[in-house]
C-alpha cells in the first residue's frame, strides 16, 4: 500500500508587488489556517516518509510547518522544481524515482494542477483544492510506479474551512 498526500500551499501574500511570484510568503491567517489543517492530520495520526515540495517560497514554508508539526524533519523535505507550474504527467515523474520503501508520500504544491492531478482520484470532484487543503488517497500498490493504474480509495479531502 502507498499513501500519497497531495496538499496545496498555505495562503500566500500579495503585498509586495516587486517579488516574483515563486517569492511570495505566506500570510499570517495562511499559518494559522494550516494550523487547523495540521491538527486535523495529528488526529489521523499522519505520519511521511518522505515530503517533496514545490521551490516556491509559498510551499516551501507550508512544507516546513507541517513537517514540523507532524516529526518530519525538515532539511529532508526534497524540493522540485517540476512541482512549479507542473503538469499531472510532471507529478506523475516525483513518484517514478522513488523507493518502494517508502510507503507514504507528501507532495506540496499549486492549483490548477494539484486540483486537477487530485481529481483523478476523486468520486466527488472538486472545482479547486483550497489554501492549505489535503487530499489523501491509498494506492493497492506496493511499488510507486504502479500508482497510475492501482486501485485506490480516497481517506479524506480536508481544507480550512471544513474544520469548524
Amino acid at each position: 500500500m502507498k499513501t500519497l498526500y497531495i496538499v496545496r500551499h498555505a495562503k500566500s501574500s500579495w503585498k509586495h508587488p516587486e517579488l516574483g511570484d515563486d517569492e511570495r510568503p505566506l500570510l499570517e491567517k495562511g499559518k494559522k489556517r494550516t494550523r487547523k489543517i495540521i491538527n486535523y492530520l495529528l488526529e489521523k495520526d499522519t505520519s511521511v516518509d518522505l515530503i517533496i515540495s514545490s521551490y516556491a517560497v509559498r510551499a516551501l514554508e507550508t512544507a516546513r510547518i507541517i513537517a514540523h508539526a507532524i516529526g518530519y524533519p525538515e532539511d529532508e523535505i526534497r524540493i522540485s522544481q517540476q512541482l512549479y507550474h507542473a503538469s499531472s504527467e510532471r507529478i506523475y515523474d516525483q513518484f517514478f524515482d522513488l523507493s518502494d520503501e517508502i510507503s507514504s508520500l507528501m507532495i506540496v504544491g499549486h492549483n490548477p494542477t494539484f486540483t486537477n492531478f487530485a481529481n483523478q482520484f476523486l468520486d466527488d470532484k472538486i472545482d479547486w483544492l483550497p489554501t492549505s487543503g489535503v487530499v489523501s488517497i491509498t494506492f493497492d500498490t506496493n511499488t510507486w510506479t504502479d500508482v497510475p493504474l492501482a486501485k485506490y480509495k480516497t481517506n479524506f479531502v480536508i481544507y480550512p474551512k471544513a474544520i469548524v
